[in-house]
This record gives structure tokens, sequence and C-alpha cells, in this order.
């Protein structure tokens, strides 16, 4: 990944670290297996379905489909129906379970969320955990007992919970609320249809609402829930205006007849229920008009995700007593909830309509709802973290991240401000810290084309859109489409902004930085020791950008083999890092781990495994075991113990580190296809070529379709792969992929790169493998000469072609 304003770019297959929140001494507890026992004594929260009627079919049938052995159900039906409080009821009485968990299960972000807290639950010593780890140990609690019931609550995508039931469905229970019907016929699971109440339930539930504080009048009850579909949450909150407002059956049904629901006719949700709520939602912000804010505060609340709104997105709106005053008056008409942790949640039909203009609904006029959008992309702007790179911020950037997602997909990107735009590159910039690159190009991509619509091409925050947009090319191996847009934003920033602006300087870098990963170093080198010297009389010898210059200066010497620059260079960087950044600082850790790769490099793997090693556990310790510089340690740790011969913690590290990418990075990200390249190298290297040749070819596959066939990582697995089939005795099949490897690695990368020249000395060993001296001769003749010019003299590869060409020489 290419060094982003004030990061660090580090060389081979190491990507920006992202920086330290305050280290804490955890309970000895944290660090321990969740016991098996932990739910002996009962665990739930398992919410209370309050003023629960009827549904006695619908529980026995619950009961009946697991009784039938079905380790899952799916409860389904439509929208407001009362899927959850009938798990909830059925739950809490009939269900037989020490453990029994309720997860609010809309997204996948929510199921790990929901697993995060059944784990502090079981162990509170937990709580101090990354939220990530939290999640593990709760899958692996649950995968190891069995005396479980899980609730998946208003799951919208299969998808999102699909992972979980895969893993966890064979040894507990686990109950799930949907509105979707379909598209559970991959999961062993029974699926379970609700209905709507029966008249009698409905006008049960109705009358049990309104009468609870006293007797009232019930006249005109039935007729009522007739007219709301005897649909659970339309009654509900039917029943409630009523209680609250003191408005009898009739005269609300009267109501209703006067504001028709046509008014919500353009909603996406279909049927009687939304025709009711929209009414219901009309007559509630009448009785609100006393409290404007109320009204604004629901159109803006509606925008963002449903539920888990953070209360103090909403700090700006108003004075706190009168913010308070206006959400306490929603909570009473039960409009939103109050979840009583700091965040809200309100119906997605709720919101739904809210976010529907109709000039004819005083709630809802075109302008309101239009501000209202405005404002909750202003407020997002206002507290999401500006620093992403900081593992402090992680929890706040998460819990934020649903509700950006909410507010862009909720309208088209012409509609978009320059507030969205701002908080949609912070998002993106967190996504791409993660190794969530697809969706990070997406959103940059729409941040850019509206600053450009709204600010003009020239403008600094245009600029620094494309900037992104580059750098998130780059991180995804694109450099097709990264080194041009470099190219032209760095023109620009030098017309706009100067040549010795900050953003300048750091465009630069990145430049040379996308030079060097595409394996050009006659135009990366210049490029990195001019930023090198601007910055240090621009911004001064111990400013962060300076160091992260210095760091990539070293990278790039590294990259050319001349490991007598780099060394020094990244030790006296190293140094100045921890002087003046800290020693856990995440820079300081990724010039640290830079460091070990190149005695690594130059053979010293007594300096270079320990230096690893140490590296490694500062990283899961400051910025968790699944972050991808974390993965990336563990990678390059993997391959030292591999050239030390030690098989035996090279080969588990690297399957470990390769799950791992596949499950945080995705399948096709590039540091989960080198980890792809690595196992088989390790394979590989135990011998095992049955199993190491499969690997290559299915990563080089791989590779050239997700890199492109003259990416530099695609070159280098076409070496390898070329070098297994010669170790398997196959020449047939090794000396055309190694000339075919030469051929695209001296157009590509240039005929004195060090993987060319490495391909060089293999091709040649190829020939006298195949016993064809009169062509391996010649060739290890070429690959001395150029390595003993191009590189520096006591390089390894120098010595090894040297080696090669005396024993064909004696052959």
């Amino acid at each position: 990944m290419a060094a982003t304003q004030g990061s660090i770019a580090a060389g081979g297959d190491i990507v920006n670290s992202v920086a330290v929140y305050s280290e804490r001494a955890l309970p000895a507890e944290a660090y321990a297996p969740i016991p098996a026992d932990a739910a002996e004594h009962g665990v739930s929260n398992i919410p209370a379905a309050a003023g629960f009627v009827g549904r006695g079919a619908a529980l026995d049938t619950l009961d009946a489909a697991f009784a039938s052995g079905a380790s899952g159900v799916v409860l389904h039906g439509l929208g407001g129906v009362g899927k959850s409080a009938l798990a909830a009821h059925w739950t809490a009485h009939r269900a037989n379970a020490h453990a029994r968990w309720w997860i609010t299960a809309d997204s996948t972000d929510a199921v790990d969320a929901g697993l995060a807290s059944l784990a502090r639950a079981l162990q509170p010593g937990l709580g101090e955990l990354p939220a990530e780890l939290q999640t593990e140990r709760a899958l692996q609690w649950l995968t190891q007992n069995g005396d479980w019931l899980v609730v998946l609550d208003n799951v919208d995508r299969v998808e999102d919970v699909g992972a979980f039931v895969g893993r966890a469905a064979d040894r507990g229970r686990i109950l799930i609320t949907t509105r979707r019907a379909t598209g559970w016929h991959q999961h062993a699971i029974a699926t379970v249809r609700l209905d709507a109440f029966e008249p009698t339930e409905s006008l049960a539930l109705f009358n049990h609402i309104l009468t609870h504080h006293g007797p009232r009048d019930t006249d005109g009850a039935a007729a009522l829930c007739a007219e709301l579909g005897h649909l659970a949450l339309a009654v509900e909150q039917a029943a409630a205006y009523c209680a609250e407002t003191g408005t009898g059956p009739r005269t609300y049904l009267d109501m209703l007849t006067r504001w028709p629901a046509t008014m919500f006719a353009a909603a996406a949700e279909g049927g009687a229920f939304e025709h009711t709520i929209a009414r219901t939602w009309r007559l509630t912000l009448d009785r609100l008009t006393d409290t404007p804010l109320a009204g604004d505060l629901l159109r803006v609340l509606a925008w963002y995700a449903p539920t888990g709104i953070p209360r103090d997105l909403l700090d700006n709106a108003a004075q706190p007593a009168t913010l308070a005053a206006a959400i306490g008056r929603l909570v009473a008409y039960s409009m939103v909830t109050d979840n009583h942790d700091n965040t809200l949640s309100m119906h997605r039909l709720v919101q739904a309509l809210a976010r529907t203009p109709d000039p004819d609904d005083p709630h809802r006029r075109p302008d309101a709802v239009d501000h209202a959008r405005n404002q909750a992309a202003a407020h997002l702007a206002d507290t999401f973290p500006n620093d992403v790179e900081q593992p402090v911020t992680w929890p706040r950037c998460r819990a934020l991240l649903p509700h950006i997602d909410a507010l862009t997909s909720h309208h088209t990107p012409d509609y978009d401000t320059a507030d969205t735009a701002y908080a949609l590159d912070l998002a993106a910039a967190y996504r791409q810290e993660q190794g969530e690159l697809a969706p990070a190009i997406q959103a940059f991509q729409r941040a850019f084309a509206t600053r450009q619509r709204l600010l003009g091409s020239d403008h600094p925050h245009t600029l620094t859109s494309r900037h992104h947009i580059a750098n998130a090319y780059q991180a995804a191996g694109d450099f097709y489409r990264a080194i041009p847009l470099y190219e032209r934003t760095l023109k620009d920033h030098e017309r706009v902004l100067g040549i010795d602006h900050p953003a300048t300087l750091t465009c630069r870098s990145n430049l040379a930085y996308a030079y060097q990963s595409a394996g050009d170093l006659d135009r990366a080198m210049p490029l990195y020791e001019r930023t090198l010297k601007d910055r240090e009389r621009v911004l001064g010898s111990d400013h962060p950008h300076t160091l992260t210059s210095r760091n990539n200066l070293a990278c790039a010497y590294h990259a050319a083999g001349d490991l007598d620059r780099a060394l020094p260079l990244y030790e006296h960087t190293l140094k100045d890092l921890e002087r003046v950044l800290g020693s856990d600082h995440p820079h300081t850790l990724t010039s640290r781990n830079n460091l070990a790769c190149t005695y690594h490099a130059a053979g010293d793997l007594d300096r270079a495994v320990p230096l690893y090693e140490h590296t490694l556990k500062d990283q899961e310790r400051v910025l968790g075991t699944d972050h991808p510089d974390t993965l990336t340690s563990r990678n390059n740790l993997a391959g030292a113990y591999l050239s030390a011969g030690d098989l035996d913690r090279a080969m588990p590290l690297y399957e470990r580190t390769l799950k791992k990418r596949e499950r945080v990075l995705g399948t096709d990200h590039p540091h989960t296809l080198t980890s792809r390249n690595n196992l088989a190298r390790a394979y590989q290297g135990a011998g095992d070529l049955g199993r190491a040749i499969p690997l290559y070819e299915y990563t080089l596959r791989d590779q050239e379709r997700v890199l492109g066939t003259d990416h530099p990582d695609t070159l280098t697995s076409r070496s390898n792969l070329a070098y297994a089939y010669q170790l398997a005795g196959n020449p047939g099949l090794a000396v055309p992929l190694y000339e075919h490897a030469l051929r695209d690695q001296e157009r590509v990368l240039g005929s004195d790169h060090p993987h060319t020249l490495t391909s060089r000395n293999d091709l040649a060993a190829a020939y006298q493998s195949a016993g064809n001296l009169d062509r391996a001769v010649p060739l290890y003749e070429r690959a001395l000469e150029d390595c003993e010019r191009v590189l520096t003299p006591g390089h390894p590869l120098t010595a090894l072609v040297r080696a090669n060409l005396q024993r064909a020489r004696s052959t």
C-alpha cells in the first residue's frame, strides 16, 4: 500500500500501519478461552415480550420444528407481523438452554457486535479486548459447547448470518427472525412462516396496551384492529398512541380515514402495514408539534441505519437540555427506542416514511426532508474520526460506518453535499486501512465526483479525493490505473498548491512508491531522493512525513538490492521513529518490520528472526491479531522460519495467516494471494510438490485474473511455478515457463531489476538441469555480469550466480 499522508509505505509484503491506543493491563481471564461452564448458572439477554397474547399455534410449531432435530429455525413473515415478540416469548418460556442470547442481526457488523456482547456476558474480563477478538471468543465457545440458544433477530440478508450458521449450528440452537422467506435452502435449518394475528388476538393486544394503566373506552377497537390489518407493530403503535394521548379507538379510526395511507405510495416496502404506519407517524407528529425539534430529529434519524444510532450524533442539533427533551418525547410516543447504551433505534418502516417527501404532509414537506438529509450528512462529517489510522478511533469508526452506508444508499449521488463527500472520504479511508478495498474505492470515487461537481477540478479537496482513489488502486495492486492518476494529480498539485506544499510532497512520495511497486526503480529512486530532500528542507528532519520519506528511500534501496545503503538508513530511521513517535507507534512497528526484512534479505537470520518476533508481538498487542499489518508481520516471520529451515514453525504460521487473510481481506486480496503463494513455497521447501504445484497453479490463475498478467506478483508466481516444475523433474514444463517469465520481467520490470536477474539465473539453471550447457553457461555469464554491475558486491544473488556458473563450467 502506498503511503497516505503521514504514513509509512513498507517494502515487499508490508502495508501501512495504523496507530496505537493507550496500553491497558488486562485481567488474567482475558488471555484464556471462555470456560466451558461459563453459562452454568444461566446467561440471558432475551428481551421481555411485554403484553404478549395468543400465538398458541405458532408457539407449538416452533416447538415441533426444534423437536424434529433442526438445530436452527427461520421464523419469517411480513414486517411488523410480530416475529420478534414471538421469538422472545418462545425463548423465554419454552426454550431450555443455560445460555440464551439475543442478537439484532440486520448486518454482519451487528452480528459481530452481538457475539462480542455474548463474550463479555460469559466472561466479563474480555471487555477490554478489541471487538473482533471478543467476537471470535464467543464463536469459539459456541462451537465447543452445546447448551445454548441464539436468536438472530431481524435478519435482512442470508449472507449476513450464513457464516455464523454454518460454523455454529451443529452445536446449539439458532432461531432466526426475518422478512425473507427464500434463500435458506443452503442451510440445514427448518423454516416457519408467521402470518398476521387472528382478529381476537390483535384485539386482545390492543386492549391490553390501552387499559394497562386503568379502564379506558375500547369502543371501536375491533374495527381499528381490522383497519390495521391485524399486524402486531401497527396494532401496538396505535394502542400506545391512544393510551398516551387519550384518543379513543373510533376517533383514531376517523383520523386514519382523513389522512389515507396513499401518502406513502412511493415506499419500497409493500402491503397494508406501511399503509398504517404512515398514518400513525403523521398522527403522532401532530401531537408533538409543541416540540418542533422532535420532528426535525425524527427526519434526521430516518437517514441512518435503524439500530445503534449514537445519541451524540445529534449533539450539534440543539442545546443539551432541549435535545434531551425532544428525544424524550419521541421515546414516549414509541417513535424511537432508547437502548440504554447511549444509542437509539427507529423502526425501518417509520424511517422509510420519514424519508419520503409529501407536500401534503406538514411533517414531510420536501424542503424539510431535504434539510434533514443534509443535516444527517453534516452530523456524520462532524463526528467521524479524522485519524482513521489510530486504533483508538476504530470502535467509533465501526459504530458510524453503518450510518454512512445507510445515508448514501437512501439517495442518489446527485443529492450528496460537501459534508456527504467528507464523511464518505473518511469512511473509505477507514475501510482501506482495514483491507476492504472494493467498497473503499467506490466511496472514494463517489466523494471525488461530488467534490468535482460542487468545488471544481482544482479545489484542494477535489485533488485530495483523486489522490485517494489512486492510493486505493495502488493498494489493490492496480498500478495501471494508479500511476497515471498519481501523475496527473501530482501535476495538478504542483500547479495549484505549489511544489513545496505538504500535500504535493505526499503525492510525489506515493507516486514514487507506485513506480517502485510496478518495478520501475529508475523512476522511483530519484523521486524518493528528491522528496526526502524537500521534506527535510520544508518540514524538518524529525517531521513524521520526513521520517516516512527516509523509510521509503530505504525500501527502494532494498528493492534494488542495495542492502549496504538500505540497512543503515533503516536503522537510522527506526531510531528516529522511536524517539519522535514512540516504540508502539504503528509507523515505528512498520519500520521495525522493514528492518527485519532487510536483515532477512541479507541472510542475517540471527537478527531478522528475533526482530520479526518482537514486532509481531507488539502489533498483536497494539493493532490486534487480525489487522492487515499484523497479518503481514506473521507472514514475514513465517518466511524467516522457512529460510532458517524451520518448517515446523513456518508451515502452521503460513497456514494460519492464509486463513485469516481469506477471512479478513477476502480470497482475491493481493495479500491473500501472496499468502497462498508463500504457503506453496513452504510445501515445496518441505518436499511436498504434490501440494505445492497445484497451489502454485491455482494462485497464478487467480493473480492473472485479479492483478493482471504483467503485475509483479504475477510474474513472481510464474517463476515460482516454473521452479516447482523443475524440482519435479519436468523440464518440458519448466523451461518454457521460465522463458515466458523472463521475457515478461524484462519487458515489465526492466533488464536490471533484481527479479529479472533472479529469473535469468533460474532459467540458466533449468537449461543446466536439462543438460543444455551451451545455453546455460552464456546465460549464467550474463547474469553474473549484470549482478556485479547492478547489485552490491556482497549481494547473495551475486554469490549464488557465481557458484552456479562455476559448477556449470566444471561439468
